[in-house]
């Protein structure tokens, strides 16, 4: 499979007054933000009321395998995005994980974020595989994993107890060889 570039004519780490940086520790007020609105937290495993201690300690304990993004938009993070990349004999391969701030959907921010990850993945770190787990109702998602080259791998039933009942999510992943 051929490299999947994002659309060039939005940069990653300018789009329309978004800026892409590295996270930082300094950031875990910001991030705790964003974990805890409704939507964020429904793509995700978290649970409610996420600590700023629990936020912190996420983000002191990244290592050398982690690339973990924000993005900004006049100061305030709108978006967060990492790559964890694994170890041994699954070198060539990383995890990773996106959400964006319920009032940003649908404004690109995904996007701009995706195509940073993608582009370090590529170009950088020589990553050939980065995988995913989505829930299975979270059709937008699903459609910018497919605009990026991901590809669905298999359904993971009663995958998550979220909202009062199991969710089914679907496992993606992205090969370049």
């Amino acid at each position: 499979m051929e490299s999947q570039m994002p659309d060039p004519s939005i940069s990653p780490s300018e789009a329309g007054g978004l800026s892409i940086r590295s996270t930082r520790v300094t950031d875990f007020e910001q991030i705790t933000t964003l974990a805890n609105l409704p939507l964020y937290r429904a793509g995700t495993l978290r649970l409610p009321y996420q600590s700023l201690e629990q936020t912190r300690q996420w983000l002191e304990s990244h290592g050398t395998g982690t690339l973990s993004i924000v993005a900004e938009i006049d100061g305030q993070i709108v978006g967060v995005a990492g790559l964890q990349r694994f170890e041994g004999r699954r070198l060539h391969a990383a995890d990773l994980g996106i959400g964006v701030h319920d009032k940003f959907t649908g404004q690109g921010i995904g996007k701009a974020l995706l195509g940073a990850l993608i582009d370090a993945a590529d170009n950088w770190l020589n990553i050939r595989r980065i995988e995913l787990t989505v829930f299975a109702d979270n059709a937008p998602a699903i459609r910018l994993y497919e605009k990026f080259g991901f590809e669905t791998e298999g359904l993971l039933k009663a995958y998550a107890f979220r909202e009062g009942r199991f969710a089914d999510a679907l496992a993606m992943a992205r090969v370049v060889m």
